[in-house]
């Protein structure tokens, strides 16, 4: 009596039954990765031995680092501390947190690497490319910051965006919006240098694993229907996806998502060429300043396009709301929808 046992694993399904039968381990806690309300609460705790200046924002760092975990957070305010020191500070402030984010995720800027000329002119138009897919869409998070300094993860550049809210679902809209923002690297390369490069490999990537999923996870295909084509497995180690289909069906999931990709890189490249002007602007900007935040590139786009800078959105949106912002979203993206089958 009085002793409690407690066992983890990140195996559950090849445990034996019979170790979780009543009276045994009969109580299951599975820990996921923190919510936003999670991650606020421990950055906190790690905060606790630091001097964090009065204006400094945990709930703007936890929205930047969502899918993060504690030793990630932990990493921050301690990367954010050691920044304060270097900069012969005595207290921690938001500039260190935000960069510190990008230290964890992307790595230390590169001071030693230069790229030629004609690379950072390359990688300026391709992080402006999807900054201002971005811009011009609807269902985007806004950009933070946008820069052509290489890291030590293996980036050259990267455009950083800071949701204003976290999000838990996101639509079909949204998705394929996600798509052609990724999609508007590659494009703008093609467009103004007339070929193509390998930096767009970490976005083909990402976009590709989207694009398999709304049609073999999320049914947002008319040809499959509400299916499930793809199972997860080992759900708390690698989470390897696995088709559960005849191969017949699986090649004509591989021909969807080509399709999908396609489309979504069509739209880009029409984007792209519809805003040259601005992307030469802006890619200018970058090229001589190599970093740049998402204000200025926000202030600069509004000034071309001669438009109004955006108000920060409304968390409190009503379903009509919703539904008309979704179908702005489908105008713009004109027949992408009919990729998917709709």
């Amino acid at each position: 009596k009085g002793v409690v046992i407690l066992a983890a694993t990140n195996r559950p399904e090849i445990l034996d039954k019979a170790l979780l039968r009543p009276g045994r381990f009969d109580r299951r806690i599975i820990v996921e990765k923190p919510d936003l309300k999670g991650r606020v609460a421990i950055l906190k705790v790690h905060a606790k031995n630091v001097f964090l200046h009065d204006s400094v924002n945990l709930e703007e760092v936890a929205l930047a680092t969502s899918g993060a975990v504690g030793s990630d957070l932990a990493n921050i305010i301690n990367e954010a501390a050691i920044r304060a020191v270097k900069m012969n500070r005595t207290v921690v402030i938001q500039e260190d947190l935000m960069e510190s984010v990008e230290v964890v995720f992307a790595g230390k800027e590169k001071k030693d690497s230069i790229l030629s000329p004609k690379e950072k002119k390359i990688v300026s138009y391709h992080e402006v490319g999807h900054a201002l897919i971005t811009a011009l869409m609807k269902h985007t998070d806004p950009v933070q910051k946008i820069t052509i300094v290489p890291r030590t993860m293996g980036s050259l550049g990267y455009v950083l965006q800071v949701p204003e809210e976290e999000k838990n679902l996101q639509s079909k809209e949204e998705l394929i919006v996600e798509l052609v923002t990724f999609c508007g690297g590659r494009a703008a390369e093609e467009v103004v240098f007339g070929s193509i490069s390998t930096g767009a490999a970490n976005d083909i990537e990402k976009a590709t694993n989207i694009a398999r999923q709304m049609i073999t996870r999320f049914g947002m295909s008319d040809e499959f229907g509400f299916t499930c084509l793809e199972t997860v497995q080992d759900q708390y180690l690698d989470q390897r996806l696995v088709l559960n289909c005849a191969d017949s069906t699986a090649a004509k999931v591989d021909a969807a998502v080509i399709e999908i990709l396609k489309q979504c890189y069509k739209k880009a490249c029409e984007m792209i060429r519809e805003n040259r002007d601005v992307l030469d602007k802006i890619a200018e900007y970058l090229y001589e300043h190599e970093t740049i935040t998402g204000k200025e590139f926000m202030k600069i786009f509004c000034e071309l396009k001669n438009i109004p800078l955006p108000k920060p959105k409304n968390q409190d949106t009503s379903v009509s709301e919703i539904a008309e912002e979704n179908k702005q979203t489908a105008e713009a993206l004109g027949n992408l929808d009919n990729v998917t089958g709709n």
